[in-house]
């Protein structure tokens, strides 16, 4: 807290002083008079602004106080009290990244409350997920000739949690599963007729006595029957989040395009009824069990590690897997593979595509860099079906890719 005099505050007072000094060594009564009324001009006004910033009372709200990225909430804040002499001015302290809107800075000055109080507001548009920090409420008490000013902490800070960017995705890929409104697994048997067959291209890992000879023949590749589809035990999501693995600054960093991703697959299968749980590379579970709220939450305050490695436990041979990954380092697709063997799904960040120098989201790249080509290469080796993601490529194309993977259905 800050409070005293104002440069007017106390050049009148030292005038008051001198003058008064003067009216007594030239034993000047009325000048005495003077300097003494002059003297107590700018403690009486020390007075009423102490009045007026004992009696200000706020209270803040934010509706809501849990928004994704992009979208907008409101901030209010209702101030009761006695009467203001003077000026109040008040300054919220929102950080750049809660998204304060140019046209509407959280500063108000405030000269009368009335009997009723008043609430004032300002709306916020956050550019970048996290939980933010919105206060301190600092105001400023100015009597009417400017002679003091005190400054002093109205009210401490609330939270403003900002979810990440959830894409509205369509479709899964074959292998994941069921029909339309069927949680987990589809039975591969509905009423009269054959069952419905799947065939994949042959995958590392799995048993020769599976592979569908005629398919294989006629596609000039091993190709792996599927006779039903069986029950699934869930679906693993492996959000790649190591500093190292990533490019770019901000909201146009290439690991927030991760967490938008994981984000949008994990809310789009969570409602479809498939059982999700998100993973990082390292095996910390970031919820799915709990809904969509749950895990929306923990990608709120996800941050970068310094790991430098994707080694971690197995993943779930019974679960079906999708892994959203940085730049890979050398060993990186075999430390993958050796947690899951029979592969999987991957969404491989091409982040050679990331302005590091931009604190945006950049156009779309219109070609894949050599080293996401590699990487994506010795995943597709292992087994993994890849699908490479460049920036300024939407959420929704990328999905689209992947949900497009090739599955033949035959009878």
């Amino acid at each position: 807290m800050a409070s005293g005099l104002t440069t007017r505050g106390r050049c009148l007072l030292a005038g008051g002083i001198a003058t008064a000094v003067c009216a007594i060594v030239l034993d000047e009564r009325d000048l005495l008079r003077i300097g003494l009324f002059v003297c107590l001009l700018p403690l009486v006004s020390l007075l009423l602004a102490l009045r007026t910033r004992r009696s200000v009372r706020a209270t803040r709200s934010i509706t809501p106080d849990r928004v994704s990225v992009g979208s907008t909430t409101r901030v209010a804040l209702a101030l009761r009290g006695g009467v203001v002499t003077g000026a109040l001015r008040l300054a919220d302290t929102v950080p750049d990244a809660a998204g304060v809107v140019p046209d509407a800075p959280p500063r108000f000055t405030v000269h009368r409350l009335g009997s009723a109080g008043t609430t004032v507001t300002y709306p916020l548009r956050p550019v970048l997920r996290g939980a933010h920090r919105i206060g301190p409420l600092s105001g400023r008490a100015l009597d009417a000739l400017g002679l003091v000013e005190l400054t002093h902490e109205v009210l401490p800070s609330d939270r403003l949690l900002v979810l990440p960017r959830v894409a509205a995705l369509q479709g899964v890929p074959v292998a994941l599963g069921g029909g339309e409104g069927t949680p987990g697994a589809a039975v591969a048997h509905q009423g009269q007729g054959s069952p419905d067959v799947l065939i994949r291209g042959y995958r590392q890992g799995d048993e020769l006595r599976r592979v569908h000879w005629k398919s294989t023949a006629r596609h000039d590749e091993l190709m792996v029957r599927l006779e039903e589809r069986p029950w699934r035990g869930g679906l693993t999501v492996l959000l790649d989040r190591r500093d190292g693995a990533h490019r770019g600054h901000g909201a146009g960093a290439s690991v927030e395009f991760a967490v938008s991703m994981a984000a949008s697959v994990g809310v789009h299968l969570l409602r479809r009824g498939e059982p999700v749980e998100l993973i990082t590379e390292n095996g910390t579970s970031l919820g799915g069990a709990h809904g969509t709220d749950a895990l929306l939450d923990a990608l709120a305050v996800l941050r970068p590690v310094s790991t430098t490695s994707l080694a971690g436990p197995p993943l779930a041979t019974a679960d079906d897997a999708i892994a959203i990954l940085g730049a890979l380092a050398p060993g990186d697709a075999e430390v993958l593979a050796e947690r899951r063997p029979s592969g999987g799904y991957a969404i491989l960040l091409d982040v050679a595509t990331w302005d590091r120098g931009r604190s945006s989201p950049v156009p779309a790249a219109t070609s894949t860099s050599a080293g996401a080509e590699s990487s994506a290469a010795a995943l597709r080796r292992l087994g993994w079906h890849v699908t490479v993601a460049t920036a300024g490529t939407s959420v929704e194309r990328v999905w689209d890719a992947v949900a497009a993977a090739q599955r033949v259905r035959v009878s």
